[in-house]
């Protein structure tokens, strides 16, 4: 796409930084250049473009390389005084104008967003000001008659209304778990109690998120303070408790900006002193502070700002003077154009609700999946579950995995135990998934033995990819009669679906399997019907993210090739998604396949870049994109033709894709899933009926499906969905890695 007239926009961060906003600048400044504009970023937010002079720059292709994996902001961000005054925002004006900007991409918070907005109002009357001072002449005024501007929200909090996800929050969540992971080592050592506080101001998605995360024991959030006046004693009663079940360790999460019913403030200083002196616990602080905002940005954070960037260019290539400015969000795992004033009133509204104390309206502009979350931590947080109380109809519901290792299955396994037993039932879980099922190796689980499960990789049950066939079938009609089972979670890959979806059609020859079934998907590959994420995906997606990065600090020193192998089976949402977080000139998959005439354009392209000057580049190749195009193949090809120009090495990546715990997204939607499978198996379990069904996420909503649905949604040979929303996303990573000839 190629604009007639020759579009100059700029782009700024400003306010606090965050992590991805790198990923956005660097999107805007190559979308922009391969739309036929000019790119100029300014430095230092609002204040650089006061300041004007070098502080403006116009940018290259390559003066944005390399900045994919970097914290904060390379081109600065600043909090301007000088920009909230009308002559601050005139001679911004002035210094815009002399190089011919009036297109507008602002980075930020909701202060930097208005003041973007105010701008644009103004800008008519800042052109007639600088007319009558003789600073620009009348013709340069009516070349420039309106200011189009985009918003892109940039905050670690969370906190702005009309996008699910802000730049920069996912990554400050992986800090959040990763510090709350290493202190509950060190305090279950000493059996110490930690109060953490986290950022937010006034928004509770950090702490509440990362207190799912972590596996913490209490949350304390801006939105929905304790109930009861004496909060305290509620809060030691259920720590004391917790104690004597058995933990050797308490981790209270504290939001910057909790407090109580009346107004008043909740520290991490105040709930240390309360729990030493009602409990005489050990306590420490930790306040985790500006290491929420620091280190590289999350997989998520990379993608996703590079695909508001993206967005944002275009979205200013087509603004009219009649075009409300926009914001660019994300909502339901989807970009989205959002009316930019409106979503500042909402997200101001729930600061005013929570300082009028109307808490109950602030969680309902958080939305309904913000108030499901609290009410599940609720539940999970108890130290037992409640004493005597047992369901009207008990069931006996079964869990067990299948598939290879995704991480985030054994924080499902917890969720569905506690829930299940909460609700008065019994979990039983089946070790060595289907086989051991069919072998009857099955056991009743109580609530302390899924401890500490929140945060663990692998998969505690054990797992395997069998399908049960022939007598294989009837042995587990025997075990699930034995047992008296009502119902069976599978938390797995598609070897599980497929034998879900065998005992369903095998139900007439054996009356046992008439019990409810449900899918969880949990599987690196994201290759399910039905969900567009699985669970553990995200994790691997970020295990090939920071090995790369790993890769390129190895190969920048000399000219050389990295290819990448990465998993995925037949389904290239892995490489794809990697390539565009990791900034790779090229992606192999299976869905496209690899042909002779791709490797020898791919090296005749390496071969230019590496002749004008250029140090590194990255292929990121599917295992399974080409049967005969090897890695191995490729590499070899590579290196022949690269001669002395570059060379060329290869790293595959294997099973470290599938280790390590799971990522804070992976364990929140691995915790939303469970609760939707047992809400799923207690409502229709012990009717003897066979409602098997698979769950999943379509366009960020959760779904429940039919699991005789599961075949026509699924390319057989291919073992793959027949929808995949990323396929969509090929163009961005071809616009944003190849440079336009000249």
């Amino acid at each position: 796409m190629t604009v007639q007239a020759k579009l100059r926009i700029g782009v700024l961060t400003s306010g606090g930084d965050a992590p991805g906003m790198n990923s956005a600048v660097r999107a805007v400044v190559r979308t922009g250049i391969s739309c036929g504009c000019e790119v100029y970023a300014i430095y230092e937010g609002y204040q650089g473009m006061i300041d004007g002079g070098a502080l403006i720059r116009r940018m290259e292709w390559e003066d944005v390389g390399g900045i994919l994996h970097k914290g904060g902001t390379v081109i600065g961000t600043a909090r301007s005084a000088g920009f909230r005054t009308r002559e601050g925002r005139r001679q911004a004006t002035a210094n815009l104008l002399a190089l011919g900007i009036d297109r507008l991409v602002v980075i930020g918070g909701d202060g930097s967003l208005t003041g973007a907005n105010m701008f644009r109002q103004e800008w008519p009357e800042l052109l007639a000001e600088l007319v009558a001072e003789g600073r620009i002449s009348a013709a340069t005024a009516a070349s420039h008659p309106f200011l189009g501007i985009v918003g892109i929200v940039g905050s670690i909090d969370n906190d702005f209304c009309g996008t699910d996800m802000t730049i920069g929050a996912d990554t400050a969540l992986h800090r959040i778990t990763e510090a709350l992971d290493a202190i509950s080592s060190t305090a279950a050592s000493h059996q110490r109690t930690f109060v953490i506080e986290v950022m937010g101001r006034n928004c509770g998605y950090l702490a509440l998120m990362g207190a799912i995360s972590g596996g913490a024991d209490w949350v304390f959030i801006p939105e929905l303070p304790p109930e009861m006046d004496d909060w305290e004693s509620h809060v030691c009663e259920v720590l004391k408790a917790g104690r004597k079940s058995g933990r050797r360790d308490s981790i209270v999460v504290v939001a910057e900006g909790a407090r109580d019913r009346k107004g008043n403030p909740i520290t991490a200083d105040q709930i240390k002193h309360l729990l030493e002196d009602r409990l005489g616990e050990d306590t420490r602080v930790t306040i985790l502070g500006h290491v929420q905002r620091g280190g590289a940005p999350s997989a998520f954070d990379r993608w996703m700002s590079t695909l508001l960037g993206h967005t944002a260019v275009l979205e200013l290539i087509s603004a009219t003077p009649e075009r409300e400015p926009q914001l660019i969000g994300m909502r339901e795992n989807r970009i989205t154009h959002v009316p930019l004033m409106a979503c500042v009133t909402d997200t101001r509204a729930v600061a005013e609700a929570i300082t009028s104390h109307t808490y109950e309206r602030a969680m309902a502009l958080r939305g309904g999946s913000f108030s499901e979350a609290l009410r599940t931590f609720g539940t999970l947080v108890k130290s037992q579950p409640p004493k005597g109380h047992s369901a009207p109809r008990p069931l006996r519901l079964a869990v067990l995995h299948s598939g290879g290792p995704s991480p985030g299955m054994n924080t499902a396994v917890r969720v569905a135990v506690r829930l299940c037993i909460d609700q008065g039932h019994v979990m039983l879980g089946v070790r060595s998934g289907f086989q051991g099922l069919i072998d009857g190796d099955i056991h009743e689980m109580d609530w302390i033995s899924v401890s500490g499960w929140a945060t663990l990789g692998g998969a505690e049950l054990g797992t395997n990819r069998k399908i049960p066939q022939g007598a294989e079938l009837y042995q587990i009609a025997r075990n699930i009669e034995r047992h008296n089972i009502d119902g069976i979670l599978m938390i797995g890959g598609w070897t599980g679906y497929q034998a879900c979806h065998k005992l369903h059609t095998e139900r007439h020859t054996f009356p046992a399997f008439n019990l409810p079934t449900i899918c969880l998907p949990a599987t690196i590959d994201n290759n399910l019907p039905g969900s567009e994420l699985s669970i553990g995906a995200d994790t691997a997606l970020n295990n090939i993210v920071q090995a790369v990065d790993r890769i390129k600090q190895s190969a920048v020193a000399s000219r050389r090739c990295f290819v990448v192998e990465v998993m995925g089976r037949t389904c290239g949402y892995l490489a794809l998604m990697s390539g565009l977080a990791s900034g790779a000139e090229r992606v192999y998959i299976p869905e496209e396949g690899i042909t002779l005439r791709d490797l020898e354009h791919d090296v005749e392209q390496m071969g230019n870049w590496f002749k004008h000057g250029r140090r590194l580049s990255l292929v990121i190749r599917n295992e399974k994109a080409n049967p005969i195009y090897t890695t191995g193949f490729i590499c070899a090809l590579f290196e022949e033709e690269g001669g002395d120009l570059f060379e060329v090495r290869q790293a595959i990546l294997g099973h470290l894709q599938q280790g390590g715990d799971p990522s804070p997204f992976d364990r929140i939607q691995a915790t939303r899933l469970a609760v939707r499978c047992i809400d799923f198996l207690t409502e229709h379990g012990g009717h003897g009926e066979a409602n098997g069904a698979f769950i999943g996420y379509k366009s960020g909503r959760v779904q429940i499906l039919n699991i005789e649905d599961m075949p026509r949604m699924m390319e057989a040979e291919a073992a793959r969905p027949r929808e995949q929303w990323w396929m969509a996303l090929r163009d961005v990573v071809y616009t944003l890695n190849y440079q336009p000839e000249p």
